[in-house]
This record gives structure tokens, C-alpha cells and sequence, in this order.
């Protein structure tokens, strides 16, 4: 037995749920600074006195770092291996967030944020990765999509700094402890091992051999010897895997090309409204005449229902199919959508916006689970990497579409732009996608 096959073979156990849990952190750190510059924003804007283009614009060039961060950081991935890259992002958007704390007028500001979003979008891509490459198949779905409902947890965190610090101490103290997170690297280091199926990729047999004895253990079962003739069949797969060379343009191979297309539509409509939605809620409800602190109460009423979307979508993925889930969620958030925008009380406001932050942040639960498996570990970590860095340019736009349009228009017709996108994603995914549930990850084409 190969050692990819003792991998997929041991039952889930405490390594499983514990890497779930290191790396969850991490995920809700990124989201935890995500949301900080969104409750930032009106306040900063009241004291610089910036225009609706101008907070665009901040929100926008967070997302240009965030597409090239993703971008070259899972081609780092394929190269130096998953853990290293996943500490290094780490470190640079906690320095990042923390100088932010610092900026002494708009342009210093701007930088900053462009390395706070190069940290975070290089670091999202690599830890699902990470995390699908350990994960059996048969709960691979579930995993991913309690991943990705960290993410709730640290918007959550973020809207109560905000309620609690913001009014007290100002915004700068805000950014100043979302710096903290990078002195957690120091765990992620001792703790999380490199992905076994990267290291057969390299040709570091024993070092994979080892990581998957540790992990047999832990689930009750005994591992056999390390014996270099036992290896033939891991030297053999990484042979085939090593002989493709990790690059662009292997998304493009006739069997690849179609899931590429699909994942890239797919990131770029789902990261345009998130991203123009969620950077925008607290500015937007304050423009409607709602006082700060009375917008982050309803913001944190709004956040709190992302975690049952995620444990919805935990609970889905795996039984009704990644395909079937997505495209159900992203319609339902489409609906959402257009109700919130439509809003004239209090009680819609929060209804809807339950509704849309419940459908909204469902199906990133499943758009992270569903990428990496739609690859093979060769282009594992580019493919996803590239889908995310696509959909990042989704996120440069929409911050400073809202803020141009919002003058003009009203909120009525943005939430309606972000209905017809996220239904047309939703019914691309009906048409086009595959199914990949319960299937083993691919290692090569």
C-alpha cells in the first residue's frame, strides 16, 4: 500500500480537526482584517475627508494586492512547499495591518493596505490547499466548509473591536491589534506539517512516510516500516508528477481548460459582490442616516448569520453535492440581495441582510472546497491560486463601482447589479459544473 493510499485510508481523527483548527485561525485572522477596514472606513472618511471614490479606492487596492498575492504565491507553493508560504503571508499582513495603524495621510494608507492584501490573498489559497491535501475524501467537503466558516468568526471579532475600540481609542487602534496575528506563526511552524502529497511530488519519500505514520497512529492503526522497496509505487506517481512541468499553462490542457474557464467566472462574479457588498455595508447603512454605532449592532446582527450558512453548507456539501449546493446558495443570495437593497425598515434591513450574509458566505464555504479538487496536485496550488487571483480583480472593481455609482443611483440599483451577477454565476455553475463529491484528489492528468 502506497503511501497516498495510507493517507486516504486513515479514519479522521485528532490531527484532522486540529490542523482544521491551526488553520482556521489563520483563515479567521485574514477575515478579521478584512472586515476591520470595512468598519474602519467611516470613520476615516469623516476625519480625512474623503469622498465615496476615495473609500473605493482603499477597499480596491487591498484586492490588487490580494490578485497578485494569490497569484505568485501558489507558484510559491508549488516550489518551497505549502507550510512555508502559509507562514510567510502570515507575517507580511500582520506587519502590514499593523503599519496601517500608522499612515499619516491617504497614499501612506494605500500602500500599506496593498501589502495588508498581497499577505491575505497569498495566504487564502495555500491553506485550503494545505487543508484539502490532508483531508479523506469522504469528509473532504465538511472540512473545507468549517475552514471557511472561520471566516465568520473573524468578521464577527472584527465588528465587536470595532463597536468596542472604535469610539473609545479611534481607528488607528483598530489596526494596531489586527498586527497580533503575526506573532502566530510561531505555532503554525512547530505544528503544521508540509502536505505529504507535495513532498512525493519532490521525491521526499521518508518525510511523507513519516508525516502519514504520525497520522495512523493518531487514528488508531499501526504503520508499516519505512522500506525503500516499499516506495516504488509513491516513487513511480511522483516520477509521472515530476515529468509535468507546474505551470500556467497546464490550466489550459484540453482536459483542464473548461474547469479553469468555470472556476474563473466563477471567482471573479462571487468576489465582486462580496467584496462590494461586505467592504461597503457599514458606509452604506451610515448613509442612510444610521448612526456608526448603531450600523455596527446591526452589522454584528448581519455577521452572526454567516455561521449557520457555513455549517449549512458543511452539512450539504458532502450529501447533496458540491454542484447542486453552490448554485442553490448563490442563487438564494442573489434573491437576498435585491431584498436588502430594497430595504425600508429596520427589520427588513436585518432580515435580508441575514439572508444574504447566510447564502453569501454558504457558498464561499464551497467555492473553496470545490477549486482545489477540480485539479491535480501538480497545478494544485496554481490553478488555485490563479481562480482566486482572478477573482481578486472582481474585488478591485466593485469597492470603486459602488463608490462611483452610489452618487448617482442610489443603493436600490447596486443591490440590484449584484442580484443579476450572482445569478448568473449561480446558473453557470447549474449548467456547467461537474461534481466532484467524495472523489479522491487527482495527482495527476
Amino acid at each position: 500500500m502506497n503511501i497516498l493510499t495510507r493517507l486516504e485510508s486513515v479514519p479522521v481523527n485528532s490531527f484532522h480537526y486540529r490542523l482544521l483548527f491551526i488553520i482556521g485561525l489563520g483563515w479567521m485572522f485574514d477575515a478579521a482584517d478584512t472586515g476591520l477596514v470595512a468598519f474602519v472606513l467611516p470613520s476615516l472618511a469623516k476625519e480625512w475627508g474623503l469622498s465615496a471614490q476615495s473609500v473605493g479606492y482603499i477597499g480596491s487596492i487591498g484586492l490588487v494586492g490580494m490578485a497578485l498575492g494569490a497569484v505568485l504565491a501558489g507558484s510559491a507553493a508549488e516550489r518551497w512547499g505549502r507550510r512555508k508560504v502559509f507562514a510567510a503571508t502570515l507575517v507580511t499582513y500582520g506587519i502590514a495591518t499593523g503599519l496601517c495603524g500608522l499612515a499619516w495621510n491617504y497614499e501612506s494608507l494605500m500602500i500599506f493596505r496593498f501589502f495588508v492584501g498581497f499577505g491575505l490573498g497569498g495566504q487564502l489559497p495555500v491553506a485550503v490547499t494545505l487543508m484539502s491535501e490532508f483531508s479523506p475524501a469522504a469528509k473532504r467537503g465538511r472540512f473545507i466548509v468549517l475552514l471557511e466558516s472561520f471566516w465568520a468568526v473573524g468578521w464577527f471579532i472584527a465588528a465587536l473591536i470595532a463597536y468596542l475600540v472604535i469610539p473609545a481609542f479611534g481607528w488607528s487602534a483598530v489596526f494596531f491589534l489586527g498586527a497580533l496575528p503575526a506573532f502566530y506563526v510561531f505555532w503554525i511552524w512547530r505544528s503544521v506539517p508540509e502536505s505529504v502529497r507535495y513532498l512525493l511530488q519532490k521525491g521526499r519519500y521518508e518525510e511523507a512516510h513519516n508525516i502519514v505514520s504520525r497520522i495512523e497512529r493518531l487514528g488508531g492503526k499501526k504503520p508499516p516500516k519505512y522500506q525503500e522497496a516499499a516506495m516504488n509505487g509513491d516513487c513511480s506517481a511522483a516520477a509521472s508528477l515530476t515529468s509535468q512541468a507546474s505551470s500556467f499553462s497546464l490550466l489550459f490542457q484540453p482536459k483542464l481548460a473548461k474547469r479553469t474557464a468555470l472556476l474563473w467566472i466563477l471567482w471573479f462574479g462571487l468576489v465582486y459582490s462580496y467584496y462590494g457588498i461586505f467592504t461597503w455595508l457599514p458606509s452604506l447603512m451610515v448613509g442612510q442616516g444610521l448612526a456608526i454605532v448603531k450600523t455596527f449592532e446591526y452589522v454584528l446582527m448581519i455577521t452572526l448569520a454567516q455561521l449557520p450558512g457555513y455549517f449549512a453548507a458543511a452539512v450539504l456539501v458532502d450529501r447533496w453535492g458540491r454542484k447542486n449546493t453552490l448554485a442553490t446558495f448563490l442563487l438564494c443570495s442573489a434573491v437576498a440581495a435585491y431584498g436588502f437593497g430594497h430595504s425600508s425598515t429596520a427589520v427588513t434591513v436585518i432580515g435580508w441582510g441575514c439572508a444574504m450574509s447566510f447564502f453569501n458566505l454558504g457558498a464561499w464555504g464551497v467555492i473553496y472546497t470545490y477549486t482545489p479538487e477540480l485539479y491535480p496536485t501538480t497545478v494544485r496550488a496554481v490553478g488555485t491560486g490563479w481562480a482566486a487571483g482572478i477573482g481578486r480583480i472582481g474585488g478591485i472593481f466593485a469597492p470603486a463601482v459602488v463608490g462611483w455609482l452610489l452618487p448617482q443611483t442610489g443603493i436600490g440599483w447596486i443591490f440590484t447589479m449584484f442580484m443579476i451577477v450572482l445569478a448568473v454565476i449561480g446558473l453557470i455553475v447549474l449548467l456547467l459544473g461537474q461534481e466532484t463529491k467524495k472523489q479522491v484528489l487527482a495527482e495527476h492528468m
